[in-house]
Parts: C-alpha cells; structure tokens; sequence
C-alpha cells in the first residue's frame, strides 16, 4: 500500500512540474524584458541628459552643441526658449521638425551640414526671433521658409555656397525689404561667377532670372570677381550667450574686413597680425572684450582703437610690442584690463607714454610690463625704470642750497661743487645696479 501511494505522488509531481516550468519561463522572460526595457529608458534618459539644460535671466536653454546629432529628439523638453544646436550633422531640416517647441525664441543651427530646408520646417515657431544658419551648404531656399516665423528679426545666413539664380529670387526679395534690415546680412552668392562675392541683399532681382545672366557680350563669360574675404566667412560668431566672434588660428595676417556691428567679444589670437592700422574696429562699437594675444604684432597706430568707447579688456600677450605711440590708448575710455605679458619693452624715453597713460589711469589693472632691453635694466618693472628716470635729475633746492654756501669760492669752484652735489644727488636716487657705476666725469665748457 506504501508503494502504491509513493509511486501515485511521484507522478503527480512530475505531471505538475512541465505546467510550472513555463510560468517560470514566463517569468524569467518577463524579468528579462523588464531589464531591457529600463536599460533601453536609461539610455534614453542619458542621452538626453547630454544636452545641458540651464536657466539664464528668467529663459531656459537647451544647449546641445557638438554632439553629432542628425535630428532632434522628441524627448527633448518642449518649454525651451532657446535651442543651440551648433556643430553637429544635421544636414536636412524637415517640415515640422521644430513644431513641438513652440515657446522657441532662439534657435541656433550653424556649422552643420544643412544642403536643404524644407518649406514648412520652422513650422510652429510663432516666437522665433532669431535664427542662425551661418556656416552650412546651402545653395537656394525660398521665401516660404520663413513665413511661419512672423516674429523674425534676426536671421545669420553668410557661408552658404549661395546659388543666385532664378530659384533663389524670392528669398532675396524678402530679404531686401528696408524693414528687414537684420536679416542675410553678410550673405553672398558664390555662383555664377558673374556675381558671385556680391551680397544678397545688394543683387538686382530682375537679374536673377536671366539666362543669359553668365554669358558675356561676346558669348564668354566674364572674369569671376575678386573677392577680399571678410570676417563672416574666415570666422565663426556665436550668438548665445553673448554675440562673439571667434577668428582666432586662422592663419590671419590683418584684421578682417566687414566686421559685424553687435560683436560683444572677439577673439583673434594666434595669427600672424604684426600691424594694427587706424579705425579697423570702428564698426564694431559694442566691443567689450579684445584677445590679440601670439600675433608677433609689433606696431599700432594711433586710432587703432578708434570707436571702442565701451572696451573693458584689451589682451595685447605673447606679441613683439616694444612700445606705444603716444595717442594709442586715448580712445579707451572704459578700459579695465590690459594684459601685456611676454612683450619686449624696451625701457627708453618711447615707453613714458604707456607709464603716464596709467599713472593716470588708476582704474586700471595691467600685467606683463617687465624690462627687456637695455641689459642694464632687463628684468625690471618698467614702472621702476620710469622713476629711475625722473630720479637722475636733482630738485633746484638741492641746488639752490649749494649756491648760498660757495659764493666767495669763484665761479668754477662753485660750478664743480655743484657738479659734486649733482653727482651725489642721483647716485642716492639711483637703484643699486646703477649706483655701484662710477659716475662719468663733467666737462664743463665756458662760453664767452
């Protein structure tokens, strides 16, 4: 009777187990797609976390500049004020690509590869005032792109390969409209070569559509025209989060021509700019921060600095400066920072200038300003060398209290006497280096 009971329970277990192994397989697989399911969600979440998201002055940006992103994600948070999107590889703006951010002010697409925009792709940004779409691979685009953006006021499109041809009529007459004043500025056409290097909003419309537009009278086509490069195609400018300019290792050998208005701060280090000539940033009036440090610059005019009333730092570093003219500095009235490392002054009269600016100048704070020429005074502050200047010639008491004492020694004796206390005088004011010299001898020469 055991037996039978034993072998009636070993078989119902068995019978039970194939129905409970796939519950359990169930479950494991069940565990399992959970897992990845939160491993795809923590993905995401990372790379949305990517993007740096800040609040500046009450606005909230999304910064996701240089992260080799084709699209946008439709994660992203749809309250933003301003989208950076510099620098990655978008390189075809679809309709309604931006539509969920309809709070969007901003919206900054330079340095991609953008070839094409789509008619209805800045659908849904009502609020956009401005966009920046500088530095891509357009050719042509019509004025219905920005028809959705009524709010329009500040529109970058310069270094495009513009084609301005019959497809790209439209646009131009959008953009030459006088109330339309800070829209395409500094855009040109980089074909045909009968106009290309002119600006967009300088072309004549009506020609735009001539076939004959590259044919010359005789059936040639004309010479291309020479093109001066300017600053908006050797350079990089940056809107958010203060408009700047970055001409900085461009291999530059003069200041570039045709530089923006609103530039806050510019960058023009590491080039080969060796002369600074009159009035070459009177356009940029708004200038607060100049970096011309490592240019082996080793001239400045005066009025080099024309028109930069609200400058406040001027890096002048790792250049071939020796001295400044006398009138350099007298345009900087708001100046605070002068950065003057790495310079070889040179320490004669040409350098009193530069001392007295900022003896009068309390306001300011400079460095770097360190002797290197004359060998007897390498090393020194200029400010020392500068007193030591002055130091070599003896008040008139000193030498009015010699006189009164040596009237009745004759005319010569009072005159070497004079001399010895002259001598005197300067070696106590002298610094120590050039105390210890032998002071050189006075040959005095009468004349009848």
């Amino acid at each position: 009777m055991r037996l039978i009971t034993t072998l009636l329970l070993f078989l119902l277990l068995q019978s039970v187990e194939p129905r409970r192994g796939p519950r359990s397989g169930a479950r494991e697989r069940g565990a399992r797609g959970r897992v990845r399911g939160r491993g795809r969600a923590g993905i995401m979440r990372r790379h949305t976390q990517e993007c740096k998201e800040y609040m500046e002055a009450g606005e909230k940006y999304l910064d996701c500049q240089d992260r080799q992103l084709t699209t946008v994600m439709q994660d992203w948070p749809k309250d933003i004020h301003h989208l950076l999107l510099a620098r990655n590889k978008i390189q075809v703006l679809r309709d309604n690509m931006f539509s969920q951010f309809t709070r969007l002010r901003s919206l900054d697409l330079q340095q991609n590869d953008i070839s094409m925009v789509e008619a209805q792709a800045f659908s849904g940004l009502s609020q956009l005032t401005t966009l920046l779409l500088q530095h891509n691979k357009l050719k042509t685009a019509s004025e219905e792109v920005l028809l959705p953006l009524p709010r329009l006021t500040y529109l970058r499109l310069y270094d495009n390969p513009w084609s301005c041809r019959c497809s790209l009529e439209s646009l131009i007459t959008t953009l030459q409209v006088p109330s339309n004043r800070n829209l395409g500025n500094y855009a040109k056409c980089a074909e045909p070569d009968s106009l290309r290097g002119q600006k967009l909003r300088r072309v004549i419309v009506e020609s735009l559509c001539d076939n004959q537009v590259d044919i010359g009278p005789e059936g040639s086509k004309p010479p291309p025209l020479k093109v001066k490069p300017d600053a908006t195609s050797m350079c990089h400018t940056y809107i958010f989060p203060k408009p700047r300019m970055d001409c900085s290792n461009r291999d530059l050998n003069h200041i570039p021509s045709d530089l923006p208005s609103d530039i806050v701060k510019m960058d023009l280090s590491q080039n080969r700019i060796t002369h600074l000539r009159p009035k070459q940033f009177l356009l940029s009036k708004d200038l607060k921060l100049l970096n011309l440090s490592s240019n082996n610059l080793q001239r400045i005019d005066k009025a080099a600095f024309a028109g930069q009333l609200y400058l406040y730092e001027l890096d002048l570093s790792n250049n071939s400066l020796h001295y400044f003219q006398y009138g350099v500095l007298e345009d900087l009235y708001f100046i605070r920072k002068l950065t003057l490392d790495n310079n070889p002054w040179i320490c004669d009269y040409n350098i009193h200038y530069l001392i007295y600016w900022l003896k009068h100048h309390p306001g300011v704070t400079y460095t770097g300003l360190i002797c290197s020429e004359p060998q007897e005074f390498q090393g020194w502050r200029v400010a020392d060398y500068v007193k030591t200047y002055n130091g070599e010639c003896p008040k008139d008491n000193h030498i009015g209290e010699t006189d009164t004492g040596q009237e009745g020694q004759g005319g010569q004796g009072g005159m070497e006497n004079e001399a010895h206390v002259m001598e005197e005088t300067a070696e106590g004011l002298l610094p120590r280096p050039l105390r210890e010299k032998k002071p050189n001898k006075i040959e005095i020469i009468r004349l009848s």
